[in-house]
């Protein structure tokens, strides 16, 4: 089914932001009448890429060269995990995230997305581990992306478990290789769909096709950075950057094909037209798209009681914009948008809803934060 687009205008206003000296303190000063309180999670992290809540209530902090730090009770443990595998950490490359296992609580599990290889040879890797809570042990690979590349960007690497245990893996493009995204005899701008322990599920929809690759779930991306399922509407829920623009958000259904290169909202970064279609027979349109380019990345559908005006919203990181964009979200449509803590003047690599309601960020670079949004009152 071909969803309605939702094009960007320059809707509702940046929310007000605190400072952020010092480490962990317990809560910041809200100046004025700011509607939220902006607390100091961790700061000092080098190059934070994604945060994981785990079920004993610690917070794993990935960090793209390689760490995992743990947070316990809003203090950070002195070492970071042990045992994490060697990751390929240049550009764009390095360690992307890491997911406990839906029986984490039997099984001990998480599964790590990452870069792997050399410049020459590199592509985007999971492995499944056990965790106890301070180091990694028996790892193991269990999908590996084909072809390898020489590229050191569009890696993907965000992940998501279905209700059915199987788990979701976006691979990129590669950026030079764009024009194997519409191709199924490899793996690159797709969402590939697994089993835990790496092998493919019977009922993918290429498994009997000859020539294809069983485990492509999806295909037609180009560098995915957000990936949600979510359980009150049963959708998968996915974000990509485009090039100079079409940044799209999409309603990913198995099979389907979402257009990167042949159909794009956006341009080439030379300034030429990448293809002269922004619709196709055959081709999905995005459910939104954003030009000029806000550059995405982090992605969260809140549920929980501290924010109920925001129940079913979407937030999305945005890297360009250096803003957290809300999409307000009814019955399943896009109405409208917002730009929220502009005032942080940061780059924002994640955005997260934890388990105890509040939204937490993730601020980019080499001296990176964790903050958490609270309501002012």
């Amino acid at each position: 089914m071909v969803k309605r687009a939702f094009a960007i205008g320059a809707l509702a206003a940046a929310a007000l932001l605190v400072s952020l000296p010092g480490f962990a303190r317990a809560q910041d000063e809200v100046p004025g009448d700011s509607p939220y309180k902006i607390t100091a999670v961790a700061e000092g992290l080098d190059h934070p890429w994604n945060l994981t809540f785990m079920p004993d209530g610690s917070i794993l902090v990935v960090q793209l060269p390689g760490e995992i730090r743990v947070l316990r009770d809003g203090v950070m443990a002195p070492e970071p995990v042990a045992g994490v595998p060697e990751v390929f950490f240049k550009s764009q490359g390095g360690l992307f995230e890491v997911l406990p296992d839906p029986d984490f609580a039997e099984n001990g599990y998480v599964y790590l997305s990452y870069a792997h290889g050399t410049p020459g040879e590199n592509g985007t890797r999971v492995a499944r581990a056990r965790f106890d809570g301070q180091s990694l042990s028996e790892l193991e690979v269990i999908f590996e992306a084909t072809p390898k590349k020489d590229t050191p960007v569009h890696y993907g690497g965000v992940m998501t478990f279905l209700p059915d245990g199987t788990l979701l893996v976006a691979v990129g493009d590669g950026f030079d290789y764009r024009e194997q995204a519409q191709r199924l005899d490899n793996d690159l701008g797709k969402i590939v769909r697994i089993n835990r322990d790496g092998s493919v599920p019977e009922d993918n929809p290429f498994v009997a096709q000859e020539g294809a690759r069983p485990e492509i779930w999806s295909y037609g991306h180009r560098n995915i950075q957000g990936l949600i399922y979510d359980e009150a509407s049963g959708r998968v829920i996915e974000h990509e950057h485009g090039p100079r623009g079409g940044d799209e958000i999409n309603i990913i259904e198995p099979g389907k094909n979402y257009g990167w290169p042949v159909i794009t909202w956006g341009m080439d970064y030379s300034g030429a037209r990448v293809s002269p279609y922004t619709e196709y027979e055959g081709m999905e349109q995005p459910l939104l798209h954003w030009t000029p380019s806000i550059a995405p990345c982090g992605f969260t559908l809140y549920r929980g009681a501290v924010f109920p005006e925001w129940e079913g919203d979407l937030f999305v990181g945005a890297l360009a914009g250096q803003h957290v964009r809300r999409i307000d979200m009814e019955n399943g449509e896009v109405v409208a948008q917002e730009e929220l803590f502009a005032d942080l003047g940061k780059r924002i690599r994640d955005v997260a809803t934890g388990p105890d309601g509040y939204l937490y960020l993730v601020t980019d670079g080499e001296d990176g934060s964790v903050l958490r949004v609270a309501p002012a009152k």
